[in-house]
């Protein structure tokens, strides 16, 4: 009995190692136990690089888009108010000159008449006229209907100036008109012209300004389209203007 259980154990002794080897000859390897593990520790999520976004202020203070903006806005700002100061200025200076020249004594103010005159044949017609006195506009007429060209005469200008040298500056448009000439019929003859003249306190400087034909008939009908200046002095006889009601 004793033998018979020694031998039964031996044989069952015998099996784990006949798994093992059966294992290792198979390439296998025990089980391994399972090891503690510790939990794995929170990585911070990757964020992207931030890379030069409009409008981010930078390192040393630089100024964001909307700060550059209102900068810019307020230095408009400045330079429109700068502006308006000077232009009162310049307004005060004016009504400052007006009250001397208009409302001072006769005797040390000046006035200046300026007319136009069409001597012009029928072969031109007026179409367009502009005036400027000391690069002021003072007129401009279109012709309509012949209305400004069947004036042979009309006032353009009258009112007190500041005594001392004064320049006009005309402008005239004539078109031909056909009749015997009818080679340019339709033709633009565009004129300009500048006159100095001067005005003395206490008189009326009146410059008559002509278009006319220079030239006698064998001038060519091209050339003739001119302007003349007739001045004249005379004694300023008119009382002293008075100041308009205030309303």
């Amino acid at each position: 009995m004793d033998r018979k259980a020694d031998k039964h154990m031996g044989r069952l002794s015998l099996v784990p190692v006949v798994v093992l080897a059966a294992s290792v000859a198979l390439g296998q390897t025990p089980a391994a136990q399972p090891a503690a593990t510790q939990p794995a520790a929170t990585q911070p999520a990757a964020t992207p690089a931030a890379g030069p976004a409009t409008g981010a202020q930078g390192p040393g203070g630089a100024q964001t888009a909307d700060e550059a903006f209102q900068t810019r806005v307020k230095t408009l700002e400045e330079k429109v108010v700068d502006l308006k100061e000077k232009i009162h200025r310049t307004k005060a200076r004016l009504v400052l000159l007006q009250e001397r020249v208009l409302g001072g004594d006769l005797s040390s103010g000046a006035r200046a008449v300026i007319i136009h005159k069409n001597e012009m044949g029928p072969a031109f017609v007026l179409e367009s006229v502009a005036y400027a006195l000391d690069g002021a506009s003072i007129f401009t007429k279109v012709d309509t209907k012949g209305d400004l060209d069947k004036k042979e005469e009309f006032e353009v200008f009258s009112a007190r100036i500041v005594p001392g040298n004064h320049n006009v500056i005309v402008r005239m448009v004539y078109r031909g008109s056909g009749g015997p000439f009818t080679y340019f019929d339709g033709y633009k003859f565009k004129l300009q012209s500048n006159q100095t003249f001067t005005a003395e306190g206490g008189k009326v400087t009146t410059v008559k300004v002509v278009g006319y034909e220079k030239g006698g008939i064998t001038q060519d009908m091209k050339d003739k389209p001119a302007i003349r200046y007739d001045i004249s002095t005379t004694k300023d006889t008119l009382t002293k203007p008075t100041a308009p009601e205030a309303k």
